[in-house]
């Protein structure tokens, strides 16, 4: 196990990404990892939980994920809901449920704001990430932005972490 990351190292931005936590999140992902410019949310122990990624990758690749889930444990308790077929139920929900849809809506509206934070990208322009706004496509986004924005932001996403919550949750250390 890697060590955790100092919170003198991020120098008391909890959001900075440092060295280590490059190494850390190579780790994660078996890959180096591409346009991280910051830690969106992190495990108690401070090691990545969700990063946020520009919205061009350094080879220019337009890139709509901003928060992008690394923890291995949420990215594997997220595959499990997509192998369950939550995506489908919950797209029949957003055309059943005027409230989940309109949440979901101002979800999709509040990826977009965070994004464009980070630079404007014609190719992706309105396009935020995981299906919203209309359907889901995609739990691992879902959650990496409920992750990243907090409770109340995107109610799937939220959803999604309390479906977890047996095998999976942020307020434990899995690392």
């Amino acid at each position: 196990m890697t060590r955790p990351t100092p919170a003198a190292e991020r120098a008391d931005d909890p959001t900075a990404v440092t060295e280590h936590d490059l190494e850390v999140l190579a780790e994660q992902l078996g890959r180096t990892p591409r346009g991280v410019v910051g830690v969106a949310a992190r495990c108690v122990c401070g090691r990545p939980l969700v990063v946020r990624t520009a919205p061009r990758l350094p080879d220019g690749t337009p890139f709509p994920t901003t928060f992008y889930l690394t923890h291995p444990g949420a990215v594997a308790a997220a595959s499990r809901l997509e192998a369950q077929g939550v995506m489908k139920e919950m797209t029949a929900r957003l055309g059943e449920d005027p409230e989940l849809a309109a949440a979901y809506r101002r979800a999709h509206e509040h990826y977009l704001a965070q994004r464009e934070q980070l630079g404007h990208v014609q190719e992706i322009d309105g396009i935020s990430a995981g299906g919203m706004p209309t359907r889901v496509k995609c739990v691992h986004v879902l959650m990496g932005h409920a992750l990243a924005a907090g409770p109340g932001v995107n109610p799937l996403g939220d959803e999604a972490l309390e479906r977890v919550r047996d095998e999976w949750r942020p307020d434990r250390c899995t690392c």
